[in-house]
């Protein structure tokens, strides 16, 4: 390996977007989709180029080649920190939440991953591993699937993938939800645990009655009962919850300070935190950190490639999202995309930066 004090100048930026097709209807309790658009970001310095990518609308990519890449072309690709600063200056009288987050966070991520390749060096052993594997809880249990998918999903999950948790959602239809959790409690057995994901659909006084309702079948995540800008509401429900039912949250943080004003509210039990959301590689690590100075466990959502080698860095990490349009658009997607092993993920230390590569003539028929 080869170590240079040279600058590395970002010499380009692109990105684009793809839209894919789900493999059947899906649903949570706030929101229903049939396709999913991933927004690609690719940044070459010194000859190498590094990839990122978050999970928004395709407007997303034109941002990122109109508004940002002027802030970081020409600079330093080895001053990552820095260039991160400069993008959130950048976004400061548009916002820093939404588009611009999630745009930020794919450049980011590019950034990490040409500054590892530039090193000729897995990612996971830059930031500096706390462990060698990420653990994995599958989620999907959709609100648009049958029992018969349900069941099926959740035992490939278990039996053949090795997962220890498996997640539903739920609340479209909440009086249902007790059936449809005995449904997945049927289906993975006793020994496996069991999630539930509301999406802020519920009120307070609903998500009450439904834990203790849920209570009964062993759930021990409930994640996002209420909306998470009811902070209050999310921290009143921590407390209340049935014993050994934990309240999780933080899938739309955005910014530091999102993160921060549910840790001291003491708001939840596992703070959630998205590598595509909240600020890139950069944004995760300083969760991360926040989760340490306050005891929480940190829990990555989503997007279980480009979260695994930072995953592998967190040191609270307790585990990876294995959500099933992602897992399933990663590997039609991307060379080098993990795949499921006794429950967990790992890198592969042969490959440097993130250890994956977009394949573009693949990507071709899903291009925006």
């Amino acid at each position: 390996m080869h170590l240079t004090h040279r600058e590395a100048p970002v010499e380009s930026i692109r990105a684009r977007a793809y839209t894919i097709p789900t493999d059947r209807p899906e649903a949570d309790g706030t929101y229903a989709w049939q396709f999913t658009t991933l927004v690609v970001a690719e940044v070459t310095a010194a000859g190498k180029t590094g990839i990122g990518y978050t999970y928004n609308d395709a407007f997303t990519a034109q941002f990122i080649e109109a508004t940002l890449a002027s802030a970081i072309v020409g600079e330093d690709a080895w001053n990552v920190d820095a260039l991160w600063l400069r993008m959130q200056q950048r976004v400061r009288n548009i916002g820093r939440s939404g588009i611009a987050a999630t745009a930020i966070s794919a450049l980011d991520c590019a950034l990490w991953d040409v500054k590892a390749r530039l090193l000729d060096m897995p990612l996971a052993r830059l930031l500096g591993a706390a462990r060698s594997h990420v653990p994995l809880y599958g989620s999907g249990g959709f609100t648009t699937y049958t029992d018969d998918e349900v069941r099926d999903q959740l035992d490939r999950w278990v039996h053949e993938d090795g997962c220890r948790w498996v997640k539903i959602k739920i609340g479209t239809e909440p009086v249902r939800d007790p059936h449809r959790v005995e449904v997945a409690r049927d289906a993975i057995g006793a020994q496996a645990g069991l999630f539930v994901d509301a999406n802020g659909a519920l009120d307070r006084k609903q998500a009450l009655f439904y834990a203790q309702e849920f209570a009964q079948y062993g759930v021990e995540w409930f994640e996002e009962p209420v909306s998470s800008d009811d902070v209050a509401g999310l921290a009143l429900l921590r407390n209340a919850l049935p014993a050994g039912m934990e309240l999780a949250a933080g899938e739309y943080g955005y910014t530091l300070d999102d993160f921060r004003v549910l840790l001291a509210n003491e708001a939840i039990d596992v703070l959630q935190a998205d590598v595509t959301r909240c600020g890139g590689i950069t944004g995760f690590l300083r969760v991360a950190a926040l989760c340490d100075a306050f005891h929480v466990p940190l829990s990555a959502h989503c997007a279980p490639a480009l979260h695994l080698h930072v995953a592998c860095a967190a040191p609270r990490l307790r585990h990876q999202e294995w959500f099933h349009d992602h897992v399933r658009i990663e590997s039609m997607l991307f060379e080098g995309a993990p795949r499921a092993r006794n429950g967990a993920i790992a890198p592969d230390w042969s490959r440097p930066g993130c250890g994956l590569d977009f394949k573009h003539a693949d990507g071709h028929r899903y291009a925006v």
